[in-house]
């Protein structure tokens, strides 16, 4: 156990606790879609359950090491690399939307990447990058930061940008985006008055967007099933409440979910209906509390940050992926409307996967930085620390 224990320490730097979280998450997410693909691998497989339990399972891997590598890279780096990731996301969500992407579900979203086959979002490209950019915008100018020209209006610019291309084919998607940018422009001390202006200005064009784009008739359609109780319950809805009233307490145990075979789209969407049903409340709560302890352990990395932009930058990844995770629960158990976003960490997909590794390395990269300038402080290694307004370049 000691060499095993020796190697770890060698090679995966940063917050051991968050490597335990996702390294569990990885585990249940292997065995959920095991599971939940049955039914997909009887139609598209001949009930070769196999094939995405191995497919599944080496994108998670992929994903992990994704994680590892983004976690050796210096978390400063990233903020020169935003800006190219952001430069080169753009051109790619509009040919996505006007010039032949992949659709699914009459949605341009995905573009095929040839030779391998695999579907790619330029949307999760867009979300990392927009993120820590962000981040490193906001880093940078601390002394300024009540200035409209040189902070609130770049600031605007690349999210409305980025929220507006987005909404034209994923309204659910443009949403959480935004909402994670003004929680981050929040703990960035942006002055409430300019927040209040973003929305106001951003909200207006995302809405001529939205109705001018493919989903504004599919959102009007989720509101209205949510808003107005008169309608029936929409199918998959429906069965995802099914699915969660038959689990009971501990569950009707791995392996053992009948509407798996009903529910769209179980292993994604609704995975966490299947994980109740499997696993119980016992389970459900379990995946909430490693949710929340995941948060927990970005921000502590936040406090103990020494300069803004790895704050910043830890707060706005953690959130933006605990956010949509929670969206995600919501949804399934019925306190919004459905909205088609995964779980992450746990929904079987493709890049997806491997974004949110990355998105997790770096919150993994900034935890590595801070532990390994704190010996030089002196200080315990326990010692919070509230960062400082000032940018590391």
């Amino acid at each position: 156990m000691e060499p095993i224990k020796n190697w770890l320490q060698r090679n995966l730097k940063g917050d051991p606790i968050l490597w335990v979280i996702v390294l569990i998450f990885s585990v249940i997410s292997i065995l959920v879609v095991y599971s939940a693909t049955g039914t997909l691998a009887y139609k598209k497989m001949g009930g070769n359950t196999e094939y995405f339990l191995i497919k599944h399972a080496g994108l998670i891997f992929v994903g992990l090491f994704s994680a590892w590598l983004a976690h050796l890279i210096d978390y400063r780096h990233y903020s020169r690399l935003s800006l190219w990731a952001l430069l080169a996301s753009v051109p790619l969500l509009l040919f996505t939307y006007f010039f032949g992407g992949t659709t699914v579900n009459d949605a341009s979203r995905w573009i095929t990447i040839p030779v391998i086959n695999q579907t790619f979002q330029p949307s999760d490209l867009a979300k990392l990058a927009l993120i820590s950019h962000l981040a490193s915008m906001l880093s940078r100018r601390q002394q300024y930061i009540e200035n409209f020209k040189t902070t609130l209006l770049p600031v605007m610019i690349w999210v409305g940008v980025i929220c507006g291309i987005i909404v034209l084919s994923n309204a659910s998607t443009a949403l959480l985006l935004f909402f994670t940018c003004l929680l981050l422009m929040f703990i960035g001390r942006v002055p409430m008055k300019h927040m209040v202006l973003t929305v106001v200005i951003v909200v207006s064009l995302g809405g001529v967007a939205l109705t001018a784009g493919q989903r504004w008739g599919t959102v009007q359609k989720r509101i209205e099933s949510f808003t107005d109780k008169s309608k029936p319950v929409p199918f998959q809805l429906e069965h995802s409440y099914i699915a969660i009233a038959t689990g009971g307490l501990t569950g009707k145990g791995p392996g053992k979910s009948t509407e798996r075979n009903i529910l769209p789209h179980p292993y994604s969407d609704f995975i966490y209906a299947v994980i109740i049903e499997e696993y119980g409340f016992v389970g459900g709560v379990g995946i909430l509390f490693l949710y929340l302890a995941f948060l927990y352990r970005g921000l502590i990395t936040v406090m103990r940050s020494y300069g803004a932009f790895g704050g910043l930058l830890s707060a706005g990844l953690s959130f933006s992926l605990v956010l949509q995770a929670m969206v995600n629960m919501g949804v399934a158990v019925g306190l919004g409307p459905i909205t088609g976003l995964p779980l992450p960490m746990l929904s079987m997909g493709g890049t997806s996967l491997i974004f949110t590794g990355i998105s997790i390395g770096i919150i993994l990269s900034v935890s590595r930085g801070e532990r390994e300038l704190r010996p030089m402080t002196g200080e315990p290694d326990d010692a919070p620390r509230i960062p400082k307004q000032t940018a590391l370049a």
